[in-house]
C-alpha cells in the first residue's frame, strides 16, 4: 500500500475533521435470543440459536469469543474481503484483559489493537480505525466489540445463580457483537486473490456511508459511586462529548438529522437533557439512545434499558447505517458511552467516571 498524504485537520479542543471520508463498506452483527425479541427484532444478521445464548460453547466467556469471530466471518463475508485484505482489527470487550477479544480473533491472524473504553468501545474502535485510514496507515480495517449479559454479570455484579436484585435504575446487558469494515476511498477494489471487494450499501440503497470526523472523549468523574446507575455515571460524559463536537466543528444540533448516545438508558437520558440545558443546547428533539432502541422497556424486563459494547454496536450495524443508506438521515452523531470501572475500584469505593466518544456518519452519494 502507498502512503496517502492528506490534508486531515485536528480542530477545536478534541476533534479531528477529515479530508475524505472514510467509508463503511459493511457491517456484520449478532445478536442473542432477547434482542431480537425486541423493536429491532428481524434487523440482525445472526441471532443465538438456543435460549442461553452460548453460541455452541460450554462458558460465558468462550461464548462471547464466539461472537466476535462470528462478527467478523459476518462482515468479511458481506463486503467479499478476506484476512489478508484487513491491516489491523481494532477490537475491545468488558471482560477482564480483554479476553473475548484475544481467544474471538486469534484464529484470524491480522495485527490487534485491544481496545478498553468500556460501554463507549464502539467509538473508541470506530475512532482509531478511521483515524488510521484517514492518515494513509491502512487500506482497511476491522472495528468491533462485543458484550454478553451473563459474562458481563459475571465480571461486574453476582453470578446469575445468587439471584440479585436489580434496581429499576440498572441497565440489562445487551449479548451482541459488531463489526465495521473501514475503507479507504482510493484502496484497491480487489481483494489479495483478486475478487471484487463490494461495498454493502452501494446498489442496494441510494448512499454509501462514510466517517467524516471524530471528537474523542475525555474522563468525567461526578461523583457517582452505585455502579447500578451507569446511566447518571456516563451521561456527564456525553454531554461534554456532544457540546465538544458542535463547538469544534462549528455546528448547532439542527445540523444533525439524529444524535445518538450508547447505553444512557431512560435515566441517564433525562440527566443528559439537563447537562447540556445548562450550556443552551438542546437535543430532545433527535436525540436517541441505543440502549431504549434495543428493547422494548414496556415489554421487556430490562428497567432502565439496554447497556454494554455490543449495545451501541449492533444498533449501529442493524438500524442505523440502513437508515443513513437508504437516505432517511443525512449526517449523525453517534456517541457510545462507557462506565470506567471494575469489580476491585468499586469494592474499594471508588467514583464510577464516565468517557464517550463522537463519530461523525455521513450519506455519501453513490457517484463519490
Amino acid at each position: 500500500m502507498e502512503m496517502n498524504t492528506s490534508n486531515n485537520k485536528a480542530i477545536g479542543t478534541s476533534s479531528v475533521a477529515y479530508e475524505n471520508p472514510v467509508l463503511i463498506m459493511g457491517s456484520g452483527s449478532i445478536v442473542g435470543q432477547m434482542e431480537n425479541e425486541g423493536p429491532l427484532a428481524g434487523s440482525f444478521d445472526k441471532v443465538s440459536e438456543d435460549k442461553n445464548d452460548m453460541f455452541g460453547e460450554d462458558s460465558w466467556e468462550k461464548a462471547e469469543s464466539a461472537l466476535q469471530k462470528e462478527a467478523v466471518a459476518l462482515t468479511l463475508s458481506k463486503t467479499g474481503a478476506e484476512t489478508g485484505d484487513i491491516r489491523f482489527l481494532y477490537a475491545g470487550d468488558l471482560l477482564g484483559q480483554n479476553i473475548a477479544s484475544s481467544f474471538g480473533l486469534v484464529d484470524y491472524n491480522i495485527p490487534l489493537f485491544g481496545l478498553y473504553g468500556a460501554c463507549s468501545t464502539c467509538g473508541e474502535s470506530l475512532c482509531l480505525g478511521s483515524m488510521s485510514v484517514a492518515a494513509g496507515y491502512a487500506d482497511r480495517v476491522i472495528s468491533l466489540t462485543s458484550s454478553h449479559f451473563a459474562s458481563a454479570q459475571k465480571e461486574f455484579r453476582y453470578p446469575l445463580e445468587y439471584g440479585g436484585q436489580r434496581p429499576l435504575y440498572a441497565s440489562w446487558t445487551v449479548t451482541g457483537s459488531a463489526g465495521f469494515l473501514l475503507q479507504s476511498i482510493n484502496a484497491s477494489g480487489r481483494s489479495i486473490s483478486g475478487r471484487a471487494i463490494k461495498n454493502e450499501y452501494e446498489g442496494k440503497y441510494q448512499n454509501k456511508i462514510g466517517i467524516t470526523g471524530i471528537t474523542v472523549g475525555r474522563i468525567e468523574d461526578f461523583g457517582i459511586k452505585d455502579s447500578f446507575n451507569m446511566g447518571c455515571a456516563m451521561a456527564p460524559a456525553a454531554a461534554w462529548t456532544i457540546a465538544g463536537n458542535l463547538k469544534d466543528f462549528g455546528r448547532k444540533p439542527q445540523d444533525y438529522d439524529a444524535i445518538f448516545t450508547g447505553d444512557l438508558g431512560s435515566v441517564g437520558q433525562q440527566a443528559l437533557f439537563e447537562l447540556l440545558s445548562q450550556e443552551n443546547i438542546d437535543i430532545s428533539d433527535r436525540h436517541y439512545d441505543c440502549g431504549l432502541l434495543i428493547y422494548d422497556t414496556e415489554k421487556q424486563d430490562v428497567h432502565a434499558g439496554g447497556s454494554g459494547c455490543g449495545c451501541s454496536a449492533v444498533v449501529l450495524s442493524a438500524h442505523i447505517l440502513p437508515k443513513l443508506a437508504k437516505g432517511e438521515w443525512k449526517r449523525i452523531l453517534f456517541v457510545p458511552t462507557g462506565a470506567l470501572l471494575n469489580k476491585t475500584s468499586f469494592n474499594e469505593g471508588q467514583n464510577v467516571p464516565g468517557i464517550a466518544h463522537g463519530v461523525v456518519i455521513e450519506a455519501l452519494s453513490t457517484q463519490n
